[in-house]
């Protein structure tokens, strides 16, 4: 998967990831990394919505909002919360996305605003949900391909469904990369099986494993490489050295 734009921008450990409006689900997850590691309650107020301050006018009555003047401490630092984590979400936008949100009071409103123009309606991640897991259940890996570029293939597909809150258990994706793997890994593959608990196996562990397996057999393949070309030198040769000497004895039965 190519680098996300402005990827230099979402560095700093101080401000938000930047999102402009491509790979939604990448920046959704960093961003959620990002408030959560700040301030766990500005998620609260995002994922729930802001704490309004109420007041009874009565016994009977219901509740209704204070107003600004009636405020008490606590609740200036609740309202104070909503307007920490929209600043965070308006910061983390482009122009164009910020067009799409300008007119929201809460931090939860544009949260979901942006999460339906991305991902769309609860109908419309279902789709793309099942289009995802059928792409995950053909994964194949390609016979002239890399095990880098395989993992990156198969990565892309699980953090899309990550990020529509489709989590695969880790076992699974394991036993999934075993299987995907043409039929000249099957020695490999059956070696880890027989040594491994598949169970606790990471992904990390596993495609490790994998690309040292990948390194040895190219190496291996380019030690034999020399061998084929002399073999093949020496069989031109004799091939030569016979066309001379059968020359040499047409030309003496001749003369």
């Amino acid at each position: 998967m190519a680098a996300p734009p402005n990827f230099k921008e979402g560095q700093s450990t101080y401000r938000p990831p930047r999102f402009n409006g491509q790979y939604y689900g990448w920046w959704k997850t960093r961003m959620y990394d990002f408030i959560m590691a700040k301030d766990s309650e500005l998620w609260d107020i995002i994922y729930d919505g802001p704490r309004v301050p109420m007041k009874k006018l009565g016994e009977t009555e219901p509740m209704v909002p204070k107003d600004r003047k009636e405020y008490s401490d606590i609740d200036r630092k609740a309202v104070k919360k909503n307007y920490c984590a929209k600043k965070i979400l308006v910061y983390g936008i482009g122009p164009y996305e910020y067009n799409r949100v300008s007119t929201c009071d809460s931090a939860k409103e544009i949260w979901e605003a942006l999460q339906i123009v991305h991902e769309g309606t609860t109908q419309v991640k279902q789709s793309k949900i099942d289009m995802l897991i059928t792409e995950h259940e053909f994964f194949r890996m390609k016979d002239d391909e890399s095990m880098q570029d395989m993992h990156t293939r198969f990565t892309s597909i699980i953090n899309e469904l990550h990020s529509l809150r489709d989590v695969i258990p880790r076992n699974k994706l394991v036993r999934k990369i075993l299987s995907v793997l043409p039929g000249s890994w099957e020695s490999k593959v059956n070696a880890i099986i027989e040594a491994k608990d598949l169970q606790t196996l990471t992904m990390d562990e596993l495609i490790c494993n994998l690309k040292t397996y990948e390194m040895k057999r190219k190496k291996y393949s380019e030690r034999r490489e020399p061998k084929k070309e002399n073999n093949l030198v020496l069989k031109a040769e004799n091939s030569d050295s016979s066309e001379k000497d059968s020359d040499m004895a047409y030309l003496t039965k001749r003369f």
